[in-house]
Order: C-alpha cells, then sequence, then structure tokens
C-alpha cells in the first residue's frame, strides 16, 4: 500500500454497489480498496493497514455500519466515515452522526455526490478533534421521501449542540415533533421539554405564562408562579407560531436570549435560566421583519439554525406508511379493527395535495374510521374534498351519513356512540375552519361561532397540536 496517495475503502454486501462506487472513485483518480463486510475491515485493519476514508453501508451480514463506525472511531478516530443506507429514517440519520460519521447518505444516491462526499471527506484536516462518542437514538418521525433526508441530517448535525433553532414549515407539517427530536437528541436530553403555543394564549395572559409573576403582581395573582422558562432551564423551550408574539413580548425575549436573565411580572430580582429555546413558525418572518411586524434583532437571534420542514405534498412517497400507521393508531385508541383502504381510495389520497398536512391526514384517518362502514374503506367512503361522493354519507344531508354510522355500529352491538362521534365531530369542524382560515385561529373560531379562547381550549382538548407526527 501507497502511503503517501490516499485510499478509500468501501464495505459494502452490495457486489453492484462496490462496483460502481469502485468504477467512480478509478474515474476520480482516488485510490480504492473493496470488502464485502465488516470483518473484513477490521481484519485489515488488524494488520495494520489504514484508510484515509471509509464508506460502509448500515445493513451488512455480521457486525453492521454502525458497529464497524463505532470500532473505526475507537482505532482510528480521524478517518473520516461516510455511512449509505437504504433505510433513509431519522435514527439512521442520528446514529450515523451521533456516532462520529462524517457524512450520512441515503440510498439510491448520485454518484457524482458520492464522490464529492469522498473528496471533501478526504481534504479534512487530519487536526480535527475526535468526535464525540454515540448517544442512544430517541425519535421516531416518520419519513423516508428525499424532502425529509434534510430535516433528518440537520437534526443528526445538531445532536450535540444546544443551539437556537428555528423552525419554519406550513401548518400541521410536524414542527413540534421535530423541537422534541431536536431535544431528545441533544446534551439536555435527560432535563424538561416545555412546549407553549403562543398564540394560543391572550397576549395579556402570555408574559405571565412565558415568565411568571410574583404574588400580588395584579388582580387574581394570589401566588407566585413560575413561568415556562424557569421550567425549562437546563432543558428546551419550544415556542410554537412565535410570529403572532406581541413586539413587547419580542423585546422581552429578546432579552432573555441575549443575557439568560428576565424579571417575573411584579418582580424586582432578575431570574439567571439556561433555557434553550427552539422557535417555530409558519410564516415567514423576513416579511414580518421588512413590514415591521417582527423585530429584525430577534429573527437573528432565533435565526441561528433553521429547519424548513417540507409539506406533506412534496412527501408523497410517505404517504401511504403515514396513513397505514395513524389507522392502526386510531384503531387502537378507538378499540375498533383497524380499517383498511382499497387501491382505489389509497390512489386518490396519495395523490391529494392535503393543505393541513399531516395533522390533517390523521384527523381524515379518524373520520374514517368513525364513518366508513365495513372495514374497507371505499371510495364512496371518502368525504367529498377528498374526492369521495358526498360530504359525509350517500344523501343530500350530512345527517343521512350521520344515520347510517350509527345504525350500523348498532347493528354491530356498538355503545357509548356519543364519546367517540363527538370528538370526531368536532375534529372535522376544527380541521376544516383551520383550512378555510389558512391556520389563523381567531378567523377560524369566527367562522365556527365561537370565540378564540374557546376554540384554542377545543385544540388542545382534542390534542390537535400534538397530531403533526411527520
Amino acid at each position: 500500500m501507497n502511503d503517501t496517495k490516499p485510499i478509500v475503502w468501501v464495505a459494502d454486501d452490495d457486489t453492484a454497489i462496490r462496483w460502481v462506487l469502485q468504477k467512480a472513485l478509478e474515474r476520480a483518480d482516488i485510490g480504492n480498496r473493496c470488502f464485502e463486510d465488516a470483518e473484513s475491515v477490521l481484519e485489515a485493519m488488524d494488520q495494520g493497514q489504514k484508510p484515509s476514508l471509509l464508506v460502509t453501508d448500515i445493513s451488512m451480514p455480521g457486525a453492521d455500519g454502525l458497529a464497524l463506525l463505532a470500532a473505526v472511531q475507537e482505532r482510528l478516530p480521524r478517518v473520516p466515515v461516510i455511512v449509505i443506507t437504504a433505510h433513509s429514517d431519522l435514527d439512521s440519520a442520528v446514529s450515523a452522526y451521533q456516532g462520529g460519521a462524517f457524512e450520512y447518505l441515503p440510498k439510491p444516491f448520485d454518484i457524482d455526490q458520492a464522490v464529492e462526499l469522498v473528496r471533501r471527506g478526504l481534504a479534512q484536516s487530519e487536526a480535527d478533534a475526535p468526535r464525540a462518542q454515540p448517544r442512544p437514538a430517541l425519535s421516531s418521525i416518520v419519513g423516508q421521501a428525499p424532502a425529509m433526508q434534510g430535516v433528518f441530517r440537520a437534526i443528526g448535525r445538531l445532536s450535540g449542540s444546544s443551539m437556537t433553532v428555528l423552525i419554519t414549515g406550513e401548518s400541521g407539517t410536524g414542527k413540534e415533533l421535530v423541537a422534541q427530536a431536536l431535544h431528545e437528541h441533544s446534551p439536555r436530553s435527560a432535563q424538561a421539554f416545555v412546549a407553549l403555543n403562543t398564540s394560543a394564549i391572550p397576549a395579556d395572559l402570555l408574559e405571565s405564562e412565558l415568565f411568571g409573576h410574583e404574588r400580588g403582581a395584579f388582580t387574581g395573582a394570589d401566588r407566585q408562579r413560575i413561568g415556562r422558562f424557569e421550567q425549562a432551564s437546563g432543558g428546551t423551550l419550544f415556542l410554537d407560531e412565535i410570529g403572532d408574539m406581541a413586539p413587547g413580548l419580542q423585546t422581552r425575549l429578546l432579552r432573555v436570549l441575549a443575557e439568560g436573565e428576565f424579571f417575573r411580572v411584579g418582580g424586582q430580582r432578575p431570574i439567571r435560566v439556561d433555557t434553550r429555546v427552539i422557535a417555530a413558525t409558519n410564516q415567514n418572518l423576513a416579511n414580518n421583519v421588512a413590514r415591521g411586524a417582527f423585530r429584525e434583532d430577534l429573527y437573528h437571534r432565533l435565526n441561528v439554525m433553521r429547519i424548513e420542514i417540507p409539506p406533506l405534498r412534496e412527501r408523497r412517497e410517505d404517504i401511504r406508511t403515514l396513513l397505514e400507521h395513524y389507522l392502526a393508531v386510531v384503531s387502537g385508541e378507538l378499540e375498533v379493527p383497524t380499517k383498511v383502504l382499497t387501491s382505489e381510495v389509497l390512489d386518490r389520497l396519495v395523490s391529494f395535495d392535503w393543505p393541513g398536512n399531516v395533522r390533517q391526514l390523521v384527523n381524515i384517518c379518524r373520520r374514517l374510521t368513525v364513518t366508513a362502514p365495513g372495514r374497507d374503506i371505499r371510495l364512496e367512503d371518502l368525504p367529498e374534498e377528498l374526492g369521495g361522493a358526498a360530504e359525509v354519507g350517500t344523501g343530500t344531508d350530512w345527517t343521512d351519513g350521520l344515520a347510517h354510522w350509527v345504525k350500523q355500529a348498532l347493528a354491530r352491538g356498538e355503545t357509548d356512540l356519543l364519546a367517540r362521534a363527538g370528538p370526531a365531530f368536532e375534529t372535522v369542524m376544527i380541521e376544516q375552519a383551520l383550512a378555510a382560515a389558512q391556520g389563523k385561529r381567531q378567523e377560524a373560531a369566527r367562522l365556527l361561532g365561537w370565540g378564540r379562547n374557546t376554540l384554542s381550549r377545543k385544540i388542545r382538548e382534542l390534542g390537535l397540536d400534538e397530531e403533526t407526527d411527520a
């Protein structure tokens, strides 16, 4: 072996992958050597041989790629490792990065991209410090589509950090789940994760909710209250819908981010906290800054690292998996057999644009589980907005469909129907009102004939804020 020329080792049990990488590296004038399993790589290392860079698949007979990664990190911590895998989920990405991988490359990959990653890895300085030891992978975000890979990569790269993060994306895409994953894979994972939807709390109460208050600070403050920042000290505070925050609170939030301290409402003593802030919005904060609706300095404080969550229409490969997953979840909640989608229904749902994203998909799964007669979900069972025959049933009045469902349920000997149908009815009403109002809760409440506080309470009670799995 020539020690003066870089040599790349490739470990993959797939002969075709080894051949393609070998030919591409040769064309790029990069020396290489191929192995069909991890044991062969470790045996070569035991003989004193050393690669300049290792490319390894995760799934191989015997020891897998993550075990090989750990062994290389222990023996040759400065050798960059590129992990490739056909299982492009969040756990694989986070495990690869936390295990010390230089890069994570999901299959099928572009061969030119792979060669460019190899060049970057070879150019990495030998003076780089050894990477951190692995941390356990904890999250379960659903997503195999290429559009989700950037999200997984970002979570993996941030897994050793407590950096402030801004999560952006349309309503219902799963921003809180991404925030939870960032927390679970961070050095703060053993501490509290506190989530607060800032638009769900009236502006005059939000200050006390965030920072707490002293006894007697205002009428009704009969005792001291610890705010969310103190509750999350040492851990993570997730602030959803940050774009709706009032200007005065934006100023107070900026001070906490800049100085790590604040005053409770009515307090005279500064409170110091060590709280990581992850913020989320479905708005364009840069546009809000341009028109003076959001502080520019706060925007830059929050936007240290940004993660954009793709809408469901840009990750259609995941729709079938999500539908099957949530139909099973809902059937467990309602204690009924899991409904099955016919091929025609599946094709229709995969082609649908899902303006409400994963939240809408979850609610449709709940709705179809309650209303579709029989075990199979057919085209005529779909609501009108999804291309079904009617809004709820086959009659001209939606109550006809409801009457049909009640009749079928009673014939099956089911009881306690109101406990099942009531939440489903309110979920559908809220979902459609929010979609019509483009996610604006004040307008959605007006359409429903409710006050904003009532709508926010119903959303919490029905768990709609938490049903944004992605």
